[in-house]
């Protein structure tokens, strides 16, 4: 089998992800076939991989390594969601509102925790799921929090949707909006009558780290309303950056 040109740091981080997911512990034969490496190859950088305590070799088989629990143990306490979950949960309280947390992917969004009020358990929480720019607040808030340079992935997947990007009611001009706002408002344009407000987390100019989503019913984002609750987004934001970016 052909090997696909890759860097050693590319083969290691394939065979552990391998030995991860796996649903019973994989041979060498296994591993080497599921991601595309010579069996002497993986067989090379999974004794580097076992010194180094990536992976656990046991008899023919391997399983995850005693580095990757420390890591998970680590992660599961310093990941994102982690960090964000307190700010999370306390603007859905404020606010009686669903809170959604988003990363940027490649040309949409991704939603990665929600806290959801019972009485808005009618909505979808799109937990998991991605979401593209042109139909949701959350990506739109992140895009338009990028460098200019940046945004054309995320364009073009608009576009290739034939949604329009020029004019009164294209996707630059709600992204020059956001841009200029500071947050994204998207009413009943992926579910009716489901509204929201999103703004960017942003540690680093032209990068955003993720977005906050505030999601409701299109009465809940009315004109007395909204100012009241773009300032609570504003709080979380700012605090959830101040969280990430760590002491002084």
């Amino acid at each position: 089998m052909p090997e696909a040109p890759r860097s050693a740091v590319d083969k290691a981080l394939d065979l552990v992800e391998a030995v991860a997911r796996a649903s019973q512990p994989p041979r060498l034969t296994d591993l080497a076939e599921e991601v595309g490496l010579h069996r002497a190859t993986a067989y090379r950088v999974l004794v580097d991989l076992v010194r180094r305590g990536w992976v656990l070799r046991a008899g023919d088989r391997y399983l995850p390594g005693t580095a990757v629990l420390h890591l998970s143990s680590s992660a599961a306490r310093n990941s994102l969601g982690a960090l964000a979950a307190p700010v999370l949960t306390a603007l859905s309280e404020h606010t009686g509102l669903m809170v959604n947390l988003q990363v940027p992917e490649a040309d949409r969004s991704r939603v990665i925790d929600v806290v959801r009020p019972d009485r808005l358990a009618m909505i979808s929480s799109l937990n998991g799921q991605s979401l593209p720019v042109h139909r949701f607040a959350g990506p739109l808030a992140l895009v338009a929090a990028l460098a200019p340079a940046d945004r054309v992935p995320y364009l073009r997947a608009a576009e290739e949707t034939g949604h329009p990007l020029d004019g009164p009611d294209g996707l630059l001009a709600d992204i020059e909006e956001a841009e200029r706002t500071g947050f994204a408002v998207e009413y009943g344009r992926n579910e009716q009558p489901v509204a929201s407000l999103a703004r960017a987390v942003v540690t680093r100019p032209g990068a955003p780290v993720c977005a906050l989503t505030l999601v409701g019913l299109g009465p809940d984002f009315g004109e007395a309303r909204l100012p009241g609750l773009r300032e609570r987004l504003r709080e979380a934001t700012d605090e959830l950056a101040r969280i990430l970016e760590g002491p002084a």
